[in-house]
């Protein structure tokens, strides 16, 4: 597994290299403590599950609002003084976790969190289309994805395995790596000379520009609502799907994990096949096809009646999952400008909206109708998601029409 990435990844610039070995290490990291932290505030404070709940949901609400400002701040002062900053705190949060037992420091702390994710992805994402030729990048972004997945298919394994040493001791490996990866990055960047790429970049705009840009693009807007949309679907994945496993089945926790550990796993195993696939064809056809899997995963999912149905739904699905977040960063890439990438990157996390409205709108379907009504509805939901991407798609090719006359 290891072996492929590395093999794969070599052909791009070195920091483009490190960013995608960096991306495997802090999600083993992060994913060796993140996924436990309701269960970690249950354990270390007197909090109540909504408070929890809540303090979990600060992170996302936090991560949705900030991605903006900061894709901002790396166009107008430059990706490694923004990216730097992020992992730094980031380090600092996870030991802030670690050694604080009162509720509202955890609050503040995963609101911290949410921002210094915000702030990273995206940058990191718009450095590494700055560093790759156009006809790589949709490879650069699926590596990138792979490169989340093998982290977060090892990374709670190690977590529970630390956890049974020391509750706090995931959270303390977990610092220390952000902030040696933080340290490395740091040498890196200036020995291959980002200063100098990012002092030939034309002068950047202002925040009021950047905002006024965003809000007249139309095409930009509906490709936020498709995501956000998608998301709402997608959701389910990580929220209601569990619920409904473990009601309905026998050793459902059991067989939730199995499915949850397939989804690393087919990520890791079909990315590369169906990234050269996918760089063939444009980022929407690639969108159109992700979305029918998500669909026929959410029926599959609704009339499952084993185990071995939910697996193929479960593939199914994640083979959607693998086509879709990769094009829906080219689209974003191919919809900038080029001196308001990381801006545009940065606006994208308002997609996390879906994230924050899908467990809830799930939640209600499930508890009032069960969950085959709720599959099929966010089966429609996956599809009504195309038709917003076609009218993005429409107006990037009329705009484009309009600028080559």
């Amino acid at each position: 597994m290891f072996r492929r990435f590395f093999g794969t990844v070599t052909q791009y610039h070195p920091i483009v290299q490190v960013l995608l070995a960096g991306t495997i290490f802090a999600r083993i990291a992060s994913s060796m403590s993140l996924p436990f932290l309701a269960i970690y505030l249950q354990a270390a404070t007197d909090m109540s599950p909504t408070m929890i709940g809540v303090t979990i949901g600060i992170g996302s609400l936090a991560g949705m609002l900030g991605g903006f400002f900061g894709g901002y701040l790396s166009d107008r002062f430059g990706r490694r003084i923004i990216m730097l900053a992020a992992i730094y705190m980031w380090g600092f949060v996870f030991l802030g976790f670690a050694f604080t037992g009162i509720p509202m420091i955890f609050a503040l702390l995963n609101a911290v969190n949410g921002l210094c994710r915000s702030f990273y992805e995206p940058v990191s994402q718009a450095l590494m289309a700055d560093m790759t030729e156009k006809e790589k990048r949709y490879n650069v972004f699926s590596l990138r994805y792979m490169a989340i997945n093998i982290g977060v298919s090892v990374g709670p394994l190690l977590g529970t395995l630390f956890a049974a040493m020391n509750g706090r001791l995931p959270w303390i490996i977990t610092g220390c790596i952000y902030i040696c990866y933080g340290i490395l990055l740091h040498v890196l960047l200036n020995k291959f000379g980002i200063r100098r790429i990012e002092g030939e970049k034309k002068e950047p705009v202002t925040m009021a520009q950047s905002w006024g840009v965003i809000r007249k693009d139309a095409a930009f807007r509906y490709f936020i609502m498709g995501g956000i949309i998608s998301a709402i679907s997608y959701s389910q994945m990580t929220s209601t799907l569990s619920q409904f496993v473990n009601g309905q089945f026998a050793s459902g926790v059991a067989l939730f994990a199995w499915m949850m550990s397939i989804n690393a796993i087919v990520v890791i195993v079909f990315q590369l096949p169906f990234s050269k696939w996918a760089e063939k064809r444009s980022p929407m056809t690639a969108i159109t096809v992700g979305s029918i899997s998500y669909a026929i995963g959410h029926i599959g999912f609704a009339f499952s009646d084993s185990w071995w149905m939910l697996i193929v739904s479960m593939i199914v699905f994640t083979w959607g999952e693998i086509l879709t977040f990769p094009a829906g960063a080219i689209i974003i890439d191919r919809l900038a400008p080029d001196q308001m990438r990381g801006t545009y990157f940065g606006a994208q996390t308002f997609t996390n909206l879906g994230h924050f409205l899908g467990p809830w709108v799930g939640g209600m379907l499930l508890q009032g109708y069960g969950g085959q009504t709720l599959f099929i509805a966010v089966a429609v939901v996956s599809i009504v998601s195309i038709w917003f991407y076609r009218l993005g798609e429409n107006r990037t090719m009329r705009r484009d029409m309009n600028a080559s006359t």
